[in-house]
């Protein structure tokens, strides 16, 4: 027997899971790097997600990414779970350890900020307030980077006050909760503007939060990937805004689990983009 007489698996569990790129972005990398091993799409029912777990290392998976509907409930299933997986609430990548543990951390929030630093440089998220449409999972890891990274006030609305109001309450004081039709009043001297609903994506509603007063030296990024250039995206260039799309999170919140799964950081660029959208 060889180290690598058996060859590291490594997935992605939703329902559904048909349209998920992270099977593109992670099979793009094993070949850019010459890496063993393989990365698969697995559709798993709620009722499934324990007992596929369980199986899954004496499979030969390393560990796996999960997306909705699972990202909450791997956090009552594993064993360790990180700080910031515990204060969003959910888990986006597990490591099936050697131990046998399940180690559960979450990568949203890093990839997001990795996102706009790489494609805004100039951004300087402490100079003023950001906005935060939204208040679902990835709006909880968005803010937890957001107080991260220093931004002194987050003004947020959500089209059910209710969800706003539990991340207020989750979050702290740099939080203000905003009624949904006050959305586009709350842009006045925003330096970062964040859409984390699915408003604009294709085959959703559009998204119609009036942008007359967007700061014109905003960064405003929409994590909507679908289409790539949303409504919100483009007005906000017309504007003069600097602009990033949601693509550039989904590849840079996968590089953490790729390289603890396969032994390779991979790099973020404009041929990983390239290929991830030949798909």
């Amino acid at each position: 027997m060889t180290e690598l007489t058996r060859i590291p698996l490594a997935g992605v569990i939703g329902s559904p899971i048909a349209h998920s790129r992270s099977p593109a972005l992670h099979g793009y990398w094993l070949k850019r790097y010459g890496l063993k091993g393989h990365y698969i799409p697995m559709d798993v029912a709620q009722a499934d997600l324990r007992d596929v777990l369980a199986a899954m290392p004496r499979m030969g998976f390393v560990g796996c990414n999960v997306t909705i509907p699972h990202k909450e409930s791997v956090i009552g299933l594993a064993d360790i779970v990180t700080d910031r997986a515990v204060l969003i609430g959910a888990a986006n990548t597990l490591i099936f350890r050697k131990d046998g543990k399940i180690h559960a951390d979450n990568t949203d929030g890093t990839g997001f900020t990795a996102n706009l630093r790489q494609n805004a440089p100039a951004w300087q998220p402490q100079s003023g307030p950001a906005v935060v449409w939204g208040a679902g999972g990835a709006a909880r890891a968005v803010i937890a980077a957001l107080i991260e990274v220093g931004v002194p006030e987050i003004r947020l609305a959500n089209r059910s006050r209710a969800r706003a109001d539990a991340l207020r309450s989750d979050f702290g004081a740099k939080v203000h909760v905003h009624d949904w039709v006050q959305a586009g009043n709350i842009l006045e001297d925003a330096v970062t503007v964040v859409n984390t609903t699915s408003l604009g994506m294709v085959g959703k509603p559009e998204f119609r939060v009036p942008l007359d007063a967007l700061n014109p030296k905003a960064v405003v990024t929409d994590l909507v990937y679908a289409p790539l250039r949303t409504r919100l995206l483009v007005e906000a260039e017309a504007a003069g805004c600097r602009t990033v799309d949601g693509l550039g999170m989904l590849l840079h919140q996968a590089a953490p689990g790729f390289e603890r799964w396969f032994g390779v950081r991979p790099e973020v660029d404009e041929e990983t983009r390239a290929a991830v959208l030949a798909t």
